[in-house]
């Protein structure tokens, strides 16, 4: 049965006029829990780089990423997205599967200080690779089989370092069941997997790539990340990754595809991660700072948007401000 609202019997604005039942009414609530914070670690000691295109973020060598985890924890952000700046690269990226790699030093130092930090290291070859390809390149392309094997390597290597979950981006077909398999068979059948399933090829990644120096060296990325004009495509991507053992699904970028957000916790009903992007974090950042947006607000207008979307998870660079806004309500 329908019923038409008739003003002034029906007056929407009765549940509006008090902040409490305001926040009675609230069809959407946004936690500290629901928070991840990327990260990004580089070599040395005591190194702190500012991130020029990121204000606020920074490249931390162990010591110091250490340091910002318990910073993190103690305002209520239980988890990181770890991402590497590695000394040395090479041509496809098997520099991220060493026992000393750059996440694993991390991952370890974290875990000796700081045990209760849930550590996702993402996996990906573009910050470890000479080309800044996200995988192995063959005839001018990404070979995709061939950059299986590292990507596995890489997930192995990290789960043996000690991280709780790993999070491949890199978009090959197939990577979700070829890591699934290379995980179980080294006995780390327990260990989630959130795959950056519909994943854009988006000028929003910018400022990311000047953090993680993973800039490709020629052509795009368009051959392997999404068209931003499909959706449905999009569907079918996460689709294969849950057929492949995924455990949470994620949409990169958030705002410009609140849409597929929608459709894919819609669709499936499963854990869906949203990735507020480097792009999207800096462009507030820089309207706050010309007085042009009351940055706060809109900072967490923007998470609440992604939250009544669907997603269940948001990784953000606001995660620290968000936290200490929420933990004063």
């Amino acid at each position: 049965m329908s019923l038409r609202p008739l003003f002034p019997q029906t007056r929407l604005r009765r549940n509006r006029y008090s902040k409490v039942i305001r926040n009675m009414v609230a069809e959407t609530s946004l936690s500290v829990d629901d928070l991840i914070m990327p990260l990004f670690v580089c070599p040395g000691e005591k190194v702190k780089n500012p991130i020029k295109s990121m204000p606020g973020n920074d490249q931390l060598s162990v010591d110091m990423l250490v340091e910002k985890c318990k910073e993190l924890h103690a305002a209520g952000v239980k988890s990181v997205l770890l991402f590497g700046i590695p000394e040395s690269k090479d041509e496809d990226g098997t520099v991220a599967t060493h026992e000393h790699g750059i996440v694993q030093k991390a991952t370890r130092a974290i875990k000796s200080e700081l045990p209760e930090m849930y550590i996702i290291a993402d996996i990906c070859n573009c910050e470890y690779t000479t080309h800044g390809h996200c995988g192995t390149i063959i005839d001018g392309d990404v070979d995709n089989d061939s950059t299986l094997v590292t990507l596995s390597a890489q997930a192995v290597s990290l789960a043996e370092a000690g991280v709780d979950m790993v999070a491949p981006s890199d978009m090959m077909d197939g990577r979700i069941a070829h890591m699934r398999s290379a995980l179980d068979e080294n006995c780390f059948e327990k260990m989630p997997i959130m795959a950056y399933s519909a994943k854009y090829a988006s000028g929003f990644y910018g400022p990311f790539r000047d953090a993680a120096d993973s800039a490709p060296q020629f052509g795009d990325r368009s051959t392997y990340q999404m068209d931003p004009r499909n959706s449905d495509e999009a569907i079918r991507e996460v689709e294969m990754d849950i057929a492949e053992g995924a455990d949470i699904v994620m949409v990169k970028p958030a705002l410009s595809y609140l849409d597929v957000i929608y459709r894919t916790k819609h669709e499936f009903n499963i854990p869906v991660a949203a990735y507020n992007v480097s792009g999207e974090f800096s462009m507030v950042k820089a309207a706050q700072e010309r007085d042009w947006i009351d940055g706060n607000r809109v900072m967490m207008e923007i998470m609440t948007s992604i939250k009544r979307a669907g997603a269940d998870i948001i990784i953000t660079y606001h995660a620290q401000e968000v936290a200490e806004i929420l933990n004063k309500r």
